[in-house]
């Protein structure tokens, strides 16, 4: 069942999210990571950095600098494909695991929150 809101509650609630973010005392990730985030927890794997660059319509240098970022919060590590060296697989971590679903508890609670 698709959930209806007008534009200014959508806006709201993305507002509100963005708020607790900041006020939280997690990781602050741009708009570009958290995409490439979602991305690999939302989306089934396997991840390279080839294919999240396709997806997301931005340059190869741009998902590592993302990356590098991210692994360095420990969200997601790298490691060569075995059987195509020339790949790098991106994989999920408990971390991540841990961050994304807080992401979406923030994101319910907030949209509870939201005036009918």
């Amino acid at each position: 069942m698709p959930i209806e809101m007008r534009p200014s509650q959508s806006l709201r609630l993305w507002q509100q999210v963005m708020l607790a973010e900041v006020r939280d005392d997690f990781y602050d990730l741009t708009t570009r990571q958290m995409a490439i985030l979602l991305t690999i927890y939302l989306d089934p794997p396997p991840h390279t950095v080839r294919a999240l660059a396709e997806k997301l319509n931005v340059s190869k240098a741009v998902i590592t600098r993302a990356l590098d970022t991210m692994g360095a919060m420990k969200l997601v590590s790298r490691h060569r494909d075995e059987k195509d060296k020339r790949n790098v697989l991106i994989r999920r971590t408990v971390e991540g695991a841990l961050y994304v679903e807080r992401i979406g508890d923030v994101i319910i609670d907030k949209a509870s929150e939201l005036p009918i």
